[in-house]
């Protein structure tokens, strides 16, 4: 294992932690705490690493961080899981990137629309018949 394998993944690590504990106390502290040991420990074992993550989550919902630290708390953790698997690739980073930058669009410029709730499971299921889309088209005869 190169020096880079363990020191990139635990950077994003530490970032991932860092801006989940942003504002946290008391028992958000504790659990930032097993978070960033948890990064540690994910150095050695790979498992370690997703639960690293999900203390993380925990952290985040005892913490209540400002949404633009919780954006960042997320991209480091996609970053940090995909570069410990050692799984980077364009797709995965242009996918979180924009995730990304479409959570904090929405956090920095706020729209009243008190429509979109009812226009959310309509373009779900467009999304979905898309998807599936190749699967549902006839078999052409052989």
């Amino acid at each position: 294992m190169t020096a880079s394998e363990v020191l990139v993944p635990s950077a994003f690590g530490v970032l991932m932690v860092a801006a989940a504990a942003h504002r946290a106390d008391g028992v958000g502290l504790w659990v930032a705490a097993a978070a960033l040991a948890a990064v540690l420990i994910g150095c050695r074992l790979r498992p370690a690493a997703a639960a690293a993550v999900v203390l993380t989550v925990a952290t985040v919902v005892l913490a209540e961080p400002t949404p633009m630290y919780a954006v960042l708390a997320g991209l480091g953790a996609c970053a940090y899981l995909v570069t410990r698997h050692g799984a980077v690739t364009l797709p995965t980073t242009l996918g979180a990137v924009g995730f990304a930058a479409l959570a904090s669009l929405a956090v920095a410029v706020p729209l009243r629309l008190p429509w979109l709730p009812l226009a959310a499971p309509l373009a779900l299921l467009a999304g979905y018949l898309l998807a599936v889309r190749p699967y549902l088209a006839p078999k052409p005869d052989r």
